[in-house]
C-alpha cells in the first residue's frame, strides 16, 4: 500500500457519499437544457466590457428581474455567462450642494447582479433558476452579496437556497456588514437561525462601529434574536468602538412606550447572561442614564436591582436623576415619579431645589423630591412654572407647599428623613424588612400622598 493512501470503513464511505458539495446542489437545481449559443435576446441586452464580465443596462432585463418574471428570466439568462452579467442601474439620491445652498437630486450609477436583484425581492424560483445555471453565489459587484440582500429583507427561501449552494455566511459587504448584521427585523429571525446553522460567526463585528449582531438585535429590541444569539454563545460583555455593550444599546433605544415590553425582555436576558450594568459608553452614559432618559421604569428597576450606579455622572456631569428630571414632561403618562422614587430609594442624592421647576407638570414627582428635604425650600423660583390647570387639579398639594415653605415639617416627616439618611442606599431593601405597618412602610418609601405635611 502506498504511503499516501488510506483505508476507509464502509460506514465512512457511506457518510462521505451522503454529503453533497455545493456543485452537486447546484446541478440538482438545473432543470433546463443548457444552450451554449447565446440567444438573440442575449445579444441585444448584454455587452462585453473591456475587463469582463458582461454588462447590461437594459431596462427590460431589470424589469424582468425586479418583477420576478420567470419566463423572461429563463429566456434571457440561459448560460453561465448570462447569469453572471453585471447589471448597471441608476439610483436617484438627494445630495446637499454647498454652492447652491440647497438639496438637489443626483443620479448615481450602481452595479449589481441578477442574483442580487431577485434575492433582494424574494423571487425564490428565479434565484433557483440562476443558481442552476451557474450564477456566482458570492459575487458582490455592488458591494454586497445576494445573501446580504436576502437576509436584510427576511426572504427565508432565498437564504436557504443560497446557503445550500455555498454562499459565505460571513461575507463582509463594502459597508462592513455580514449577513447576520442585517437581520434587523422580527421577520429575519429564521434567516438568522439558518446563518448560524451554516457557520455564521455570532461575535463578528462591523468594520465601522464594531457592533456585533447582539448589539444590533438589542438596538432594535429583537428579543427572540437576542435569545438565539445568546444560545450560540454571543458575548454580552463585548464592547463596540464607543465602549458600549448590547445592554447600553438596548437601554438607549427603548424610547417608545409601545416597545417597552420587548426592550425589557432584551435587557433581562442580557443582565441574566452577565452584562455589566455599570458599563459607560458614549458620553459616559451608563445603561441607567439611558433608561432614565427614556422614562422606562421597568428597566430602571432591573438595573438598580443588579447594582447600577445611581449617582454615576456622565461627561456633562449629569446623574441618572438629572436624566429623568429633564424628561419628565415627555413621560407624564408613564409615571416618571416611579423612576424618581426608585432612584431615591436606592440612594440617589437630593436634587438642587432650583431644578424643581422641571417637575411643574408632575406633582407626584415634585412631592417625592420635596419629601427628601427636612424643610420646604423657597418656591418663588419654580412655583410660577406650574400651569393653571395643573394647579387647580392638585390645589390641595400646592396649597400645602405654600403653607409649609420655610416652616418646620411634621415630626413624622423628620423621623422619616433620619431613617432614610441612616439607611442610605439600602432603603429599598431594609425598610420593607422592618416589620412595620404597611402604611408606615409606604410612607418611608415615599409613596405619593397628595399633600405635604
Amino acid at each position: 500500500m502506498f504511503r499516501d493512501t488510506y483505508t476507509f470503513t464502509p460506514s465512512t464511505l457511506r457518510s462521505l457519499r451522503s454529503r453533497r458539495d455545493p456543485e452537486d446542489e447546484r446541478r440538482a437545481l438545473y432543470r433546463f437544457p443548457r444552450n451554449r449559443q447565446t440567444t438573440a435576446v442575449n445579444q441585444t441586452v448584454f455587452r462585453e466590457s473591456r475587463t469582463r464580465p458582461l454588462l447590461s443596462n437594459d431596462a427590460n432585463v431589470q424589469d424582468a428581474l425586479c418583477s420576478g418574471d420567470l419566463d423572461k428570466i429563463r429566456s434571457i439568462f440561459n448560460s453561465k455567462d448570462s447569469v453572471n452579467v453585471v447589471i448597471e442601474t441608476v439610483s436617484h439620491e438627494l445630495s446637499w450642494s454647498a454652492e447652491l445652498g440647497l438639496w438637489s437630486l443626483i443620479s448615481k450609477p450602481k452595479q449589481t447582479s441578477a442574483l442580487h436583484i431577485t434575492a433582494e425581492r424574494g423571487h425564490t424560483a428565479c434565484v433557483e433558476h440562476l443558481l442552476g445555471h451557474g450564477a456566482d453565489v458570492n459575487v458582490a459587484p455592488g458591494g454586497a452579496t445576494a445573501l446580504h440582500a436576502a437576509c436584510a429583507n427576511g426572504h427565508v427561501g432565498c437564504v436557504q437556497l443560497l446557503l445550500r449552494i455555498g454562499a459565505n455566511p460571513n461575507a463582509i459587504s463594502e459597508e462592513g456588514y455580514s449577513p447576520l448584521h442585517l437581520c434587523t427585523s422580527p421577520q429575519t429571525l429564521q434567516c438568522a437561525k439558518l446563518l448560524l446553522e451554516h457557520g455564521a460567526r455570532v461575535n463578528l463585528q462591523t468594520k465601522d462601529r464594531e457592533n456585533t449582531p447582539l448589539h444590533i438585535a438589542a438596538k432594535h429590541g429583537l428579543d427572540e434574536h437576542v435569545e438565539l444569539y445568546l444560545s450560540y454563545c454571543a458575548y454580552s460583555h463585548k464592547k463596540n468602538r464607543e465602549g458600549e455593550t448590547a445592554l447600553n444599546a438596548a437601554c438607549s433605544y427603548a424610547e417608545k412606550p409601545e416597545d417597552f415590553g420587548k426592550y425589557y425582555r432584551v435587557c433581562k436576558m442580557l443582565v441574566d447572561s452577565g452584562a455589566d450594568v455599570k458599563t459607560a459608553g458614549k458620553k459616559n452614559h451608563t445603561p441607567l442614564h439611558n433608561a432614565c432618559g427614556n422614562g422606562h421604569p421597568g428597566i430602571v428597576d432591573l438595573l438598580l436591582l443588579h447594582g447600577a450606579s445611581v449617582n454615576a455622572k456622565n461627561c456633562a456631569g449629569y446623574t441618572p436623576m438629572d436624566c429623568i428630571l429633564q424628561a419628565v414632561e415627555d413621560h407624564l403618562e408613564h409615571h416618571p415619579e416611579q423612576i424618581v422614587i426608585a432612584l431615591l430609594n436606592h440612594g440617589a442624592a437630593p436634587v438642587d431645589p432650583k431644578i424643581l421647576k422641571q417637575c411643574a407638570m408632575s406633582p407626584w414627582t415634585m412631592e417625592a423630591l420635596l419629601n427628601t428635604y427636612e424643610s420646604i425650600p423657597l418656591c418663588d423660583s419654580w412655583i410660577e412654572a406650574v400651569p393653571l390647570d395643573v394647579w387647580q387639579e392638585h390645589q390641595i398639594f400646592f396649597d400645602s407647599i405654600i403653607r409649609l415653605t420655610n416652616k418646620p415639617r411634621s415630626l413624622q416627616h423628620l423621623a422619616r428623613c433620619t431613617l432614610r439618611n441612616y439607611f442610605g442606599t439600602r432603603c429599598h431593601s431594609v425598610i420593607p424588612q422592618l416589620q412595620l405597618p404597611n402604611s408606615f412602610t409606604e410612607f418611608l418609601l415615599l409613596k405619593f400622598e397628595g399633600y405635604i405635611k
